[in-house]
This record gives C-alpha cells, sequence and structure tokens, in this order.
C-alpha cells in the first residue's frame, strides 16, 4: 500500500485544510512528493476566529488557492437539529459534535473536487482516529471512484516533533495548536479536548487549563437562572419569547449555557478503530437544547412510541458516529423520528445552575397530559374497581408460574 501511494501520478489535488500543523506541512509535501497543485478547502461550521487570516497562511504555505466554504447554517438545519429530533447521543453520552460535522465536509470536498478536476482528496486525519472514517464514507457515497490520500498512513512523519522540524526547515508558517497543547476541534456546537494528562481516565483534571467556553462548576454563576424555548415540530424556534434562527438559538445558549458551566462531558468512548479514548467535550446548547426536548416529549409522545424512539436513538447515533450520515438507514430511522416529532411543539422552562438543567415547567397544545384523569383528588372520569380485572390479567403470566412451580416441584 505505501509504495502504490508513493507511485501514484497527481496533478491536482483537493485538501482538507485546517490551517493547523498537520494540514499546513501537508501542503509542501504533496508538492514535493507529487508534484501537483493544492487546493486548500476550509468549511466554516462556525469555528469562529480559526479562519482569520487563514487564506493568507494557505497561500504562504504553497497552496494555489483556498475555499473556504460558510455551511453553518445547513450544518444547524439538516445535520444538528435532524439528531437533536432523534435524541442522539453515541454511548448515551457524546452529543456528535465532530461526528455529524465531518459527513457535510465531505461532500463539499467531493464538489470542489469535481469543479476543479482534481484527481484526488487529501485528509490529515491519522490511522487511529474515527474521522479518516467519516471523511472517506461521505466521499464514498458521492465519488466511489476519487482516488484518496491520507498522508499519515505512510509518510515519513511519524511525530508532531517531525512535523514541527519539517515545517522549519522549510519555513513554512505555523501556529503551534493555536495556542493549546491539547488536540482540540471546535464548531457552533462543540469544542472537544483531548491528549497529554485528559488520555488517562485515572487522572483528575484541573478544567481550568483547557475549557474554552465553559466556567468551571466552581467559578460558575452562584444565582439559578430561568429561560424558556419553544419548539415546533420538534426544533427549537424562540429562546425567552424571542423567535431567532438556528445559529442564533445555539450561540445565545452557548453563551448562557457556560456561565453555569452547563454541558462540560467528561468522557471514555469507544472508538470506530476499537481503541477507547477519554476526552472532554464542551456542550453548553446542546445539553440545554437536548434536555428541554426530552421534557417536551415525555408528554407529546405516547409511552410506546417514547420507549421504542429511545431505542431508535442508539442506533441512530452509531449510524452517525461510524460516519453513515448517509447511508439507507439513517435515512430509514430519520423518516421515523420525523414521524414522531409531528406534535412535538411547546414551550419549556429549564433553571440553570452550577452544572444543573433543573425542569421548570412544560406545556404543549398537543400534550398527552390530563390532570382530570392523573390527579390524586376527587374524580369523574375514572372507575378505580375498572383495575381490578386489568390488574388480574397482568399479573396473570406471573400468576400461572406461580402456580406451576408449586404443582410440579420444580
Amino acid at each position: 500500500m505505501e509504495n502504490k501511494m508513493k507511485d501514484l501520478k497527481l496533478n491536482k489535488v483537493v485538501l482538507a485544510y485546517s490551517g493547523g500543523l498537520d494540514t499546513s506541512v501537508m501542503i509542501s509535501w504533496l508538492k514535493e512528493n507529487y508534484g501537483c497543485e493544492v487546493i486548500a478547502v476550509s468549511a466554516d461550521v462556525g469555528q469562529g476566529d480559526e479562519l482569520d487570516g487563514l487564506e493568507e497562511k494557505a497561500l504562504n504555505s504553497g497552496a494555489s488557492k483556498l475555499y473556504i466554504e460558510d455551511i453553518k447554517e445547513e450544518f444547524v438545519e439538516d445535520f444538528v437539529f435532524n439528531a437533536l429530533k432523534a435524541g442522539a447521543k453515541y454511548e448515551n453520552n457524546y452529543l456528535l459534535g465532530t461526528a455529524f460535522a465531518r459527513p457535510i465536509i465531505g461532500r463539499r470536498l467531493v464538489e470542489i473536487a469535481h469543479k476543479e478536476g482534481a484527481d484526488a482528496i487529501v485528509h490529515g486525519c491519522t490511522g487511529k482516529g474515527n474521522d479518516q472514517v467519516r471523511f472517506e464514507t461521505s466521499i464514498r457515497h458521492f465519488d466511489p471512484d476519487i482516488e484518496i490520500v491520507a498522508p499519515w498512513r505512510f509518510w515519513e512523519i511519524k511525530s508532531r516533533e517531525d512535523e514541527e522540524k519539517y515545517a522549519a526547515e522549510r519555513g513554512i508558517p505555523i501556529n503551534k495548536n493555536n495556542g493549546s497543547a491539547y488536540s482540540e476541534d471546535s464548531n457552533i456546537w462543540h469544542i472537544s479536548h483531548e491528549g497529554l494528562e485528559i488520555e488517562s481516565p485515572e487522572n483528575s483534571l484541573d478544567y481550568n487549563k483547557f475549557l474554552s467556553w465553559c466556567k468551571t462548576y466552581e467559578d460558575a454563576k452562584n444565582e439559578p437562572e430561568e429561560i424558556e424555548i419553544e419548539f415546533e415540530k420538534g426544533i427549537p424556534v424562540a429562546v425567552n419569547g424571542k423567535k431567532m434562527k438556528g445559529i442564533e438559538i445555539i450561540k445565545l445558549l452557548n453563551k448562557i449555557g457556560a456561565e453555569h458551566a452547563i454541558g462540560i462531558d467528561d468522557i471514555v468512548e469507544n472508538r470506530i478503530t476499537g481503541i477507547k479514548v477519554r476526552g472532554v467535550y464542551e456542550n453548553p446548547a446542546g445539553s440545554i437544547l437536548y434536555k428541554a426536548h426530552e421534557v417536551l416529549e415525555s408528554i407529546t409522545l405516547d409511552g410506546d412510541t417514547l420507549k421504542f424512539k429511545q431505542v431508535i436513538a442508539l442506533k441512530y447515533a452509531d449510524e452517525v458516529y461510524k460516519g453513515f450520515w448517509y447511508s439507507k438507514l439513517r435515512y430509514a430511522l430519520q423518516a421515523f423520528v420525523d414521524e414522531t416529532q409531528d406534535r412535538v411543539t411547546g414551550k419549556v422552562k429549564l433553571k440553570l445552575y452550577k452544572g444543573n438543567i433543573i425542569p421548570n415547567g412544560v406545556s404543549s397544545k398537543y400534550s398527552l397530559h390530563s390532570e382530570e384523569f392523573a390527579t390524586f383528588g376527587e374524580d369523574g372520569v375514572y372507575d378505580q374497581y375498572d383495575s381490578q380485572g386489568f390488574v388480574n390479567l397482568f399479573a396473570l403470566p406471573l400468576k400461572i408460574e406461580s402456580i406451576q412451580k408449586r404443582k410440579n416441584n420444580w
């Protein structure tokens, strides 16, 4: 495989470019080893000032041009909110922040590669991680034949120190991990932190060393804050009575939640490659929206649908985590999810305090809760005597088993 990759004849390639050390070095490495033109592509999924000065940096590193693609709105409306409606959390913990960003980026890489007539798409993912799978499954969905080059699998560079030496020898401008010693990934939905002392599950962590958005639990506000979120068919549309676009809602809730240390998730997850990895995620808006959505579903979905949807959510999250956003199964699961959301409309009140999201009231015109039936007081709609026959039948399997045990001396 190594010789095959080195013997490739490439004229023009599209590189998934972040501006970090890996992809900055790769521009020069690709030109040296393949003599090809390198077109850099950066996707704006809400990572903010990380995109500042990126064009100059890409061109100074040897790229012929840089595309900066603003896909934030589509990312939120078609990816983030679809997963939110599903209640999808990988292994019941991870809110999929990196996972559902890769498919939309992969699709855009293919579109630009076709536009530019490129021979290959290049990414900077390592052979240990999840993103190599997510990018390549998406790329293969839209172009099953285009060449994919992943230098980390076969190039002579084996460490970050090797990369820094390579860059220094060639005068490649680098910003050492944006000032952080940790491996980080961010978009409008989340920011992740991995590496150094985070790696070992045994280690207690000093969050002050790496949290970017959230205050620590100790430094969070000492007074609770109440908020109200309104949903229409499972999608958030307003905060505290003010209608907003999805991007605006996420930005606002990220700001509010961060002040209360909401959404700090310390997780050991099972990567696609079979490796257990510890990471710390910051998901203020995501945590708030997932909780609010769950509360609203509790009164608008019947019990059997709600329980089955919880099973579906795990499978949905697995598909997204593995990079199968464009799979037939994910689309089929989405169809089920969308059917369940037809009446998930209403308002949810929450209280935020020291990392806690506390339900504080919920209302919906589609509510299945009936105070008339549920009351502990006197009512005129429920005959309690009817329950005797119901309970007798409900307990019948256990009753028969007990009789048979006694009769046959099991």
